[in-house]
């Protein structure tokens, strides 16, 4: 009898810790937490994850630290919020920092926690889903602290291209532990609450004299838009997580894996005549290619990456009858679809991404070339611009092209062409492929012929349109072999679909080297 009583007060106690764990910093702090309009750590996680499969580890974990009155405040489980779930039925590990636990403060132990979360995902082959909410390193621990931190970054780069990565910012993420997201594949940041900076407001006052809040720092509108450090933004947690959940569905679990494929009633035979008007035939007027984008995909279902950022271009991802693939695409009507620095970033980061993960892409190309002027060119514009060509050189997933109206110059070469081992290149019958526009080359090429005219500008005009009859159509390119099929617009859904189909199996490989040296 004395056993079983003693059995029952163990478990009683154990119910008792546990229940402190799920209590966090206390009731006060989750109020406090609440007033800022912020969830709680494991409301969060409850959100990301299928109902009830979350299993928690290191619930009864504390901070080993006794100065500065850290003896005192010590909270089972610490700061951070660690186990594993699934998201539609798949495996994930994830951890989310508890900002009502001494401001969701990086210890040893937190640190710790989620080094066992991180090799987990690697041995596991499963992705990693972190919920930032904290000020960074704990202070008050010191280089134990730092140490922390240091460990989580070094995690974060050993999973890289091994597992899919993704943050949240759901509050503060500051200092040098910020970097741990900036490694990740993909940041969501939720209007309101979320904030990124190495240096806060008040270190940036005193040191720059500047005035800013919060959020005119690093708020989530300020990170998509300018710095394009955020990937998405959300007005609200829950819809955030949401769409976590969705990003999710178009990934595989590793980079061993082929992504998962999903039944569709869309038709991938199915034909779309409205897209033999999408281009104007003044060359010079503009057009959505998002229109082409939703066409192509199955049901018009196209999430985009960086929406507010480097707007020229569009990258994100779709499914073709039921397979994800990256689409990367100009947008003829923001500044042309020209390739500047951001966009070069953008694009080269989306590539590399697809590549590591076994996602085909799909580049719709309407370019111009890349942005000039002595702000571009000082800028490192020929570094950056190199970072898309050695992505798309680099890169031996099922590549596909489809030139709609221009591909001029080095814009041409870089836009997943044959050069760069595109796969299948195709054109519309429009496409005009050349080093630049026709009266670009003819200005330059024919000057003196021109300037010894009887009437240069009439004999200008012809001069341009032989070239525009000779170079601007795809016939020539496809004369050589560099564009494998001109298609009818309409046609481009199934033809991209059967290209996919060819290439389902494709295998190939670069030199073989520790790794390459691309012009960060």
């Amino acid at each position: 009898m004395t056993g079983h009583n003693t059995a029952e007060a163990k478990l009683k106690n154990l119910k008792s810790l546990k229940k402190q764990a799920q209590a966090g910093g206390g009731a006060k702090r989750i109020e406090q937490q609440k007033a800022m309009g912020k969830l709680t750590a494991r409301e969060r996680i409850a959100l990301l994850l299928d109902p009830g499969s979350f299993e928690e580890l290191g619930t009864l974990i504390t901070h080993r630290s006794n100065d500065f009155g850290l003896d005192d405040k010590k909270f089972s489980g610490d700061a951070v919020v660690t186990g594993s779930g699934k998201i539609n039925g798949r495996l994930v590990f994830v951890f989310s920092q508890d900002f009502t636990v001494l401001g969701g403060s990086i210890s040893e132990v937190v640190g710790q926690k989620v080094q066992q979360i991180m090799e987990m995902a690697l041995d596991n082959l499963a992705p990693v889903i972190a919920i930032f909410d904290s000020g960074g390193a704990r202070i008050q621990e010191g280089v134990w602290s730092l140490y922390a931190v240091g460990d989580m970054l070094l995690h974060n780069t050993l999973c890289s291209g091994v597992v899919p990565q993704i943050s949240v910012i759901a509050g503060p993420s500051a200092g040098g532990a910020v970097y741990c997201p900036a490694i990740t594949d993909y940041i969501f940041m939720v209007k309101g609450i979320s904030q990124m900076y190495i240096t806060g407001p008040d270190v940036v006052k005193a040191v720059t004299h500047e005035k800013l809040t919060h959020q005119e720092l690093g708020g989530a509108e300020v990170h998509a838009s300018k710095s394009g450090v955020a990937h998405f933004v959300n007005d609200s947690e829950e819809e955030c997580f949401a769409e976590v959940r969705r990003l999710l569905g178009f990934f595989p679990q590793s980079w061993k894996e082929k992504t998962q494929s999903i039944k569709t009633k869309d038709d991938p035979q199915r034909t779309d005549n409205s897209l033999r008007k999408l281009v104007p035939d003044d060359p010079k007027r503009a057009y959505d290619m998002k229109r082409l984008i939703t066409s192509i995909v199955d049901d018009g279902d196209f999430m985009e990456v960086h929406k507010e950022f480097a707007k020229s271009i569009i990258v994100g991802f779709g499914r073709m009858d039921g397979r994800s693939v990256g689409i990367v695409a100009q947008q003829p009507s923001f500044m042309a679809g020209v390739i500047d620095i951001d966009s070069s970033d953008k694009a080269a980061r989306f590539v590399r991404f697809c590549d590591a993960f076994n996602i085909p892409l799909v580049s719709l190309v309407d370019v111009p070339g890349f942005m000039p002027g002595s702000a571009q060119e000082h800028g490192g514009i020929i570094r950056h611009g190199a970072k898309l060509i050695y992505a798309y050189a680099e890169a031996t997933v099922p590549k596909i092209t489809v030139i709609t109206r221009k591909a001029y110059g080095g814009a041409y070469i870089v836009m997943s062409s044959k050069h760069l081992r595109g796969d299948i290149n195709f054109a519309w019958p429009g496409a005009e492929i050349a080093v630049m526009g026709a009266e670009g080359a003819v200005n330059i090429i024919s000057r003196k012929a021109i300037a010894a005219s009887d009437d240069p500008e009439e004999t200008r005009q012809q001069l341009v349109s032989e070239y525009e009859d000779k170079f601007s159509n795809p016939y020539f390119a496809a004369a050589r072999g560099y564009i494998d099929d001109i298609i009818d617009p309409a046609e481009t859904r199934p033809k991209l679909i059967r290209a996919l189909e060819i290439l389902e199996n494709k295998v190939d490989t670069n030199p073989q080297r520790k790794h390459g040296n691309i012009p960060l």
